[in-house]
Parts: C-alpha cells; structure tokens; sequence
C-alpha cells in the first residue's frame, strides 16, 4: 500500500510545478491570434504576424481557419483585411508554378511568428518579421525537385542569381516594393514563362510575373530573406540591410517576442484564469495592428499627393479606420503611448495639407483615404488629444476638423465637396431622408450607402460637439458657441412620441409608418447604417444628460435601455441578419458586434444605475469574447472593437472622446496596474473579484471614499490607486446619487 505521503507528493509538485509555469507567462504568451478567425457571419479576424505598428504584417492567405487551402506564402499586406502583395511559393513538383494553394498542417501562429507544413506536409515554413523586412526558412522532403518563386500580381519581377526585386501596383498610383535574397546559390534562375524557367529573361512586366530560383534536387532547406518599402527597390534593399542580418528565423523571432513584451506588459493583470488573460492580451495586441508606420530611413510615400517626403523626425502613420478607432482604439493609445498618438494626429494633418483641400482624413490608407462611413470623427480623435495634454498643431488641427465638416459632403462613402445636402444641414440642423420609393436627386449619395440621415445627424452632431471643444481651447469665443449649438441638432430628429431617433423628410415630418427594428434597406442605410433604430436611440455620447432628460428622466431612461436588452428581433435570424449583417452579436436589440454599440452598457451609469452597467458589462465580456475561433461576434476591424475588450476589462470605459475621464464597470481581474508613460503607475483593484462578485459594493481613490462611477483622466495620471470591493449582489446605492454621474456637454 502507497503511503498517503507518497500520493500527495506528486500531486503538490505537480501543482507547484503547474503554478510556476503559469507565473513564468510573458503577456504575449496569452496572444491568440485564432481567436474570432472564423466569423459568426461577415469578415473573420485575420492572425496577424506583425511587430507593433509595423509597415511589414503578414497572415495566411485564405478565407479563414476552415479554409482547405493557403495560397502560397504570404510577403506583405498592404490594408487592413487585403490579402498579400507578393507572393513567395515554394514547391517540390515537377515543374515550377507562380502561385500554388497547398493544404496546410501543424500550423502555429504568434504575433512574432508563423510557421506550417505545406502540401501534404512534404514541405515545412519558418517565418518571423521585422518592421520593413523579414525571414523564411524553408524545408523540403529529400531526393525531389526544389523550386522557390516570387510573384507580383501586377507590375514587375527581375531576378539575378540568389536575388530577385520588383513592385506591386496597388491602385495605379502606388506601389510596393520588394527585394529578396537566397542564402543557397540556385542552379538556375529566370522569369517564369509557361511553366519553364527562361533563363535568357530577367526581367519582364506585366500580371502575375514570376520569378523563379531553381535549387538542386534534393536540396534539404533554403533561407529567404526580404525587405520591403513603398519607396523603391533600393529602399527595400536598405530595410532589409538594416533590419535582418542573416537568415535566422528563431533569432528575429526572440527579437520580436521581447518587442511585443515590452510593449503588452504596459498593462500587468493578476487574477482571472488563463483564458480571460488569453483574450485580454488578444484583444490588447489587435490595437497595434494599425495604423502602420511607414517611415523608412526618415522618408515616406504618401498616397495623398503621390510623392516621397522627409518625416523630420515624426514618423507618418496611415491605414487607420477612423470611424471604428476613434471611439476606444485611439484613447488606449493615448493612455499607454501618448508620443505615438501625437505621431498618428500629425500624419493626419499632413494628410490634411497633400491632399490639397485641408479636409480632416477619415479612413487613410496606404492608397489614399478612402472616406468610408460616415461622419468625420477624427475631430473626436484631436479633441480627445487635446482635453488630455497631448501636444498638438491646434490651429492647424482646428482648420482641417472645421474644413472636413463644413467643406466636404456630409453624405457617406463621399470625397465630393459640400452639395444640397449640407446646405440643408446647415439650414435645418439635419439630414432629410427619401420616403419610400422616392429618388435620389443628390449626386454626392452613394447609390449604395445611401444618406443614412439619421446616422449622419447623431454622428456630426457629435463631432460639431469636438469642434467646439477645439475652438474653445483656441479662444474663439463666437465660433465654440456655435458649435455648440449645432451640437444639438440631434434634437430636430428625436421623436417625444416613441422616444427614437426618427428620420424626417425634408418637410420636416416623420417619415411614417415606421420600424425601428428592421427599417431602410440592407444596413438599415436608408435611415441609419449598419445597425438599426435601437442602436442609434444611444449615439448621443456627448449629451447623455440630455438624453436622459429627453426621454423623461433616470427611471424611463434605464427602462428604455433595459428594453433594448430585452426587444426580441421580431422575425427570424435569416430575415433579420440577411438585411442587417453587421448588427451581429445580438442581446436583445443590443448589437456587441459593431462599433456605435460599444458605449451603450455604460450609459446606466448616467442614470443612477450603475450595477446595470457592472451586470451588462460582465454578461457582454462573457458571452460574446471567448478564447476560441469564434470569440469575437463581428468585424473587429483592426482593434476597433477588440479597445472595448481591453478597457472594459481593466473596469474602465471611454465613453466620451472628447471628455476627459472613464465610465467604471466591473472589471475581470483582481489587480490592473498601468505602467504609464509620466512613470507612474495606477493600480485598479478589485478585491474580491470572481466570475459571480461582479458587483460594486464601495470603493476607494487613493485611499478616499469614492462614489462616482467615473475616474478623470487626470486623476488617472497622477498614478495611484482605485480599489472597488466586489460582492455577488448589486449595491444600488453605490454611485448613483443625483450629482454622481459622469460629466455630459
């Protein structure tokens, strides 16, 4: 008979042992990035392979992780969500091939690496990044034939022995450029021409050219490594130089792994189980996925006058969806890496001025700003910057917010400048909407995204409400009384008899009969855009005083929300979800799956019912971001979405871009400490914290009775701590005195 002594040893050691390989954890080893990568209905979220903020990003070339097949080897991704430019295919069949689909196998993915076997595991792919340049190592099954060849989809391809280069045309006006070298000499290499490698050419032009190396049969492995630049081939050359120095794959990945460490471990987390750290630092690590910076050797390409520039030492920053980021993406990087969110609002001045109008981007890319959405929220961006003592070009900032309000067209998916629809605007203080079946006589609307009259009435009223806030900051008096009267134009569409957003036609009447839940065509763009009445009923972010006296005070507001939470969808999910795609990620009406849901969990707290936010916060982390395949319920769009993750997490909440101070919710962990950038550091405890204490009962800040479920940002960086004591049962009482709530226009 084992002695009882005998059993529980191993068993203690196991644990200790399980404990200590916990503790040895490093943030990135809690990066996931499998998790949303097969979505619940539109765009999955893509495995980034990326150091942060970097030029260079690559991921699988595929539909999603249900996908048979990759299409050879990913070289760089030049916009969010597109697929690779280049591409680098090994193969070992009897001929060589420009671009083959393998199936794929033991495939593992980090934020600093990738690595897979390809084609029936005969071949297998070592990969890490740098920020401009990167490295392969490749193996092949012995005794067969071994080819590598790179391909750009449209432009040009020359190679010269262990070496080849060329460009990718984008858009017609910009290019990416690659260049790339062998550490194994090729026994023959050319342009591909019908299956066989033309020696005699080295060069040729045109689509899907190829380059080709030939190595000797049989050979076991070959390293490859790339620069790569928007610049040219020379500059792709230099990166490559700089960055990357041998063909040692696991080398630059420890580089990468300590890159991403530095930078994940700005947010220290204690308590919660693996899988909540698992989606935490997923989600942190998707707010680095954009923009990217594409300074090389202190010079740039920009799309927005197609030329090449000196940075002057401020690094330039483009491929940033501003109407998504603006909202939770922007305030985390401003919290932990505030020069960079000055870096990133400089670029967008820059913008601003190449593309000779002085309007304020709203979706810049590497091609250019596409002005997608609608609204121009990028004034929220610089008017958040500002309310918390970034160093920005403030005239400057304050021309090219006003400028892209007042001068360019209010209707969505539009560069055009001001039409009919923004003289109404500026005479009625809101967007007319069409009746049904009447036609369109604005040029400047999409045929396509429509006038979304409502959104775009909430959405600019919100950013007239930062426009003031600027021009207030400048001194002028006359013109931040103006905006801020026009802040209020969301008013002319609130409807006191259903208490919605109701779009008017340009008769002023309320276009009738009327669904909230399911009205205007695909998206709703008709009336709203991409989310439904229910959703737009709480995109007041800058007024919610206002919104709760409009809808008759605390008790009718928290039940109109409670509602929300609770409207069935009133038809079946094919009905709903094939006209409404993006309102995904349903709880009631609530749609957790697109980005102007984000703040409506914490508007209770605006209403004397902060636990509603503490319960609804919990229930939307819980059910909706899970660490599987399917863990994130809609488009996250490049940390978008995944911002509201982070915050919510730590218990904290940005509600208002614009001004300066969190919403508090419930958060995940028992300890959060901020290493902020002043070098303080502030500490959010909850004591107590467990899957089921997810309820305030009183807290402290900085050792002082705190009944507020807000913080102010200042109080934030003067570092020090709050502690909130969780219970399983909801303190009513607790912050939601009259005078408690957070602070509204």
């Amino acid at each position: 008979m084992r002695s009882p002594l005998r059993t529980v040893l191993p068993v203690l050691m196991l644990a200790a042992a399980m404990a200590a390989a916990a503790q040895a954890k490093e943030p990135v080893d809690y990066v996931n990035p499998y998790i949303g990568n097969i979505s619940h209905l539109l765009v999955p979220t893509f495995p980034t392979v990326q150091l942060p903020n970097s030029m260079l990003r690559v991921y699988p070339e595929r539909g999603d992780y249900t996908s048979e097949y990759v299409r050879g080897l990913p070289v760089i991704v030049t916009n969010h969500r597109e697929r690779s430019a280049f591409n680098l295919t090994p193969s070992q069949r009897s001929v060589p091939a420009s671009v083959i689909e393998y199936n794929y196998d033991n495939e593992h993915i980090t934020p600093y690496s990738y690595s897979t076997d390809l084609d029936d595991n005969t071949m297998h792919a070592d990969y890490s990044p740098a920020h401009q340049a990167g490295v392969y190592n490749i193996c092949f099954s012995p005794g067969k034939p071994v080819y590598i060849s790179l391909t750009s989809r449209n432009g040009r391809m020359t190679v010269d022995g262990a070496t080849a280069s060329g460009y990718q045309d984008l858009d017609g006006r910009t290019r990416v450029y690659v260049y790339a070298e062998c550490d194994t000499a090729p026994v023959n290499a050319g342009i591909l021409r019908d299956g066989i490698i033309d020696s005699e050419q080295t060069t040729a032009e045109g689509r899907n050219v190829c380059a080709v190396w030939q190595f000797k049969d049989g050979t076991p492995g070959v390293g490859v490594r790339y620069g790569v630049s928007f610049i040219s081939e020379e500059q792709a050359k230099k990166n490559l130089r700089r960055e990357i120095k041998d063909y040692n794959v696991a080398a630059q990945a420890r580089r990468g792994r300590d890159e991403w460490n530095r930078v994940l471990g700005r947010i220290a987390v204690d308590g919660g189980d693996d899988a909540r750290r698992e989606v935490f630092y997923t989600s942190y690590y998707r707010t680095f996925e954009r923009p990217v910076c594409m300074s090389e050797d202190g010079r740039y390409w920009s799309a927005f006058d197609g030329a090449v520039h000196p940075d002057n030492g401020t690094p330039f920053y483009t491929d940033d969806w501003i109407w998504d980021t603006y909202r939770a993406a922007h305030p985390l990087r401003l919290l932990i890496e505030p020069a960079k969110e000055e870096d990133i609002i400089a670029s967008y001045l820059t913008m601003a001025e190449q593309m000779g109008n002085m309007w304020m981007p709203t979706f810049p890319e590497v091609t250019g700003d596409s002005r997608r959405m609608n609204s121009n929220h990028a004034v929220a961006t610089v008017a958040d910057a500002v309310a918390k003592g970034l160093e920005v070009d403030l005239p400057k900032a304050y021309e090219a917010c006003r400028r892209g309000i007042e001068e360019k067209t209010l209707a969505p998916w539009s560069g055009n400048p001001a039409g009919w629809i923004d003289e109404f605007w500026n005479e009625h203080g809101y967007i007319p909407a069409l009746a049904d079946g009447e036609q369109e006589t604005d040029p400047n609307v999409n045929g396509f995204e429509k006038r979304q009259p409502v959104a775009v009435t909430l959405g600019t009223s919100y950013d007239e409400y930062c426009l003031s806030l600027l021009a207030d900051a400048l001194g002028k008096t006359e013109e931040a009384a103006k905006y801020r009267q026009r802040a209020l134009n969301y008013r002319n569409l609130y409807n006191p008899s259903t208490a919605f957003f109701h779009p008017k036609d340009k008769d002023g009447r309320f276009i009738e009969p009327f669904d909230y839940s399911f009205p205007g065509g695909m998206g709703a763009r008709e009336y709203y855009g991409e989310n439904n009445g229910w959703v737009y009923r709480w995109d007041v972010p800058h007024n919610v005083a206002d919104l709760v006296k409009l809808m008759g005070g605390r008790q009718q507001f928290v039940a109109n929300l409670d509602r929300t939470f609770a409207e069935p969808l009133g038809r079946s999910k094919y009905d709903f979800y094939s006209k409404l795609p993006d309102h995904t990620g349903n709880v009631g009406q609530f749609s957790m799956a697109n980005e102007p849901s984000l703040h409506v969990p914490y508007l209770y707290n605006y209403a004397g019912a902060p636990w509603k936010t503490q319960k609804r916060i919990r229930q939307m982390l819980d059910t909706w971001f899970r660490a599987d395949l399917m863990g994130v319920p809609g488009d996250e769009d490049g940390g978008g979405m995944t911002s509201f993750v982070v915050f919510s997490s730590i218990g904290l909440y940005p509600v208002t871009p614009g001004i300066p101070m969190y919403n508090i919710g419930s958060p995940l962990f028992t300890r959060t400490s901020l290493s902020l950038p002043n070098g303080k550091t502030f500490e959010i405890v909850a004591d107590g914290c467990s899957r089921d204490n997810k309820y305030i009962q009183r807290a402290e800040l900085n050792g002082h009775p705190w009944d507020k479920p807000w913080i102010s940002h200042a109080d934030l960086m003067k570092g020090g701590r709050l502690v909130l004591v969780m219970g399983p049962k909801p303190d009513k009482e607790w912050g939601a005195a009259v005078g408690s709530e957070p602070p509204s226009m």
